[in-house]
């Protein structure tokens, strides 16, 4: 490995560019493949997440119904004692043998029948909060099927994508590996922060019509005349990425129109040919 670090420290300038730009080129190929799959990776990690979010909203509504219907019997059982009590009360009501008695007899029948009228208003409103859970719960657990039918459909649209381009993906990481230890560690790593960094991932460019790559900032004359020179990396003062000639980088520099001067008609002939008449 050390090997390697020191042949890629004693490389030339030029052919350092060359590796980073052979790298970058293998790795915006592996870019279009993640733009090819567009946003359905992030759409299947939304619904597996609605998903999981919705199996416990449906979780805690079955333990809330459950508590609800736990609390409805306790309130049926309550008004089954307190209709025993008042049969017993209303018994003993006329075999009363002071006045007392028949009072303290009143006062518990009454209580038992507030006892009971309270309890039933307390089902009445356990029941409505029963039937506003339990269409909750329908609706949740229907959500979730229409969510499930949608992950399967994503999720198999997804792994045909995959699978088409999964082979051509790991070929070029592969080969982006063995290319990136033949470049210098801290030039690889300033490559990769600019990339990074950078919208379009493009962490090296070369320079066309007189202009950066990258940011189509112009650069000047003298710059343009280092970058083809080769001897030493140079970035762009604007953007920030590396810089190559068109040469470099295989393609073909374009070169300027020579624009054609029109031509100046001699006086001298004007004024002989006007002699002449």
């Amino acid at each position: 490995m050390a090997k390697k670090k020191d042949s890629a420290i004693d490389m030339s300038v030029e052919e350092k560019l060359s590796n980073l730009y052979q790298l970058q080129t293998m790795l915006s190929e592996i870019d279009k493949i993640k733009i090819l799959r567009g946003e359905l990776p992030l759409e299947v990690q939304d619904l597996e997440d609605e998903i999981e979010g919705l199996r416990t909203r449906i979780e805690h509504t079955n333990m809330e119904l459950d508590e609800l219907y736990a609390k409805n019997n306790d309130l049926h059982r309550k008004i089954d004692e307190a209709s025993m009590k008042l049969r017993d009360y209303q018994a003993h009501l006329d075999n009363v043998s002071n006045n007392r008695e028949y009072d303290t007899l009143c006062k518990e029948i009454e209580f038992q029948n507030l006892e009971i009228e309270l309890c039933q208003k307390r089902i009445r409103e356990t029941n409505n909060d029963m039937r506003r859970k339990e269409d909750a719960l329908r609706q949740s657990e229907q959500l979730l099927d229409e969510r499930c039918q949608d992950l399967d459909l994503k999720k198999n649209e997804l792994d045909e994508i995959v699978a088409e381009t999964k082979a051509e993906e790991e070929k070029l990481r592969e080969k982006s590996k063995a290319l990136e230890v033949t470049i210098e560690p801290r030039l690889l790593m300033a490559f990769k922060r600019i990339r990074k960094n950078s919208r379009n991932g493009l962490g090296i460019v070369y320079v066309q019509r007189d202009a950066c790559g990258g940011c189509f900032a112009k650069i000047p004359p003298q710059r343009q005349l280092d970058v083809r020179m080769r001897k030493k990396v140079i970035v762009c003062e604007y953007c920030g990425r590396i810089l190559i000639d068109a040469e470099l980088a295989g393609v073909k520099a374009n070169e300027p129109v020579k624009e054609e001067k029109p031509k100046r008609r001699r006086l001298g002939t004007k004024k002989k040919a006007e002699g002449e008449e």
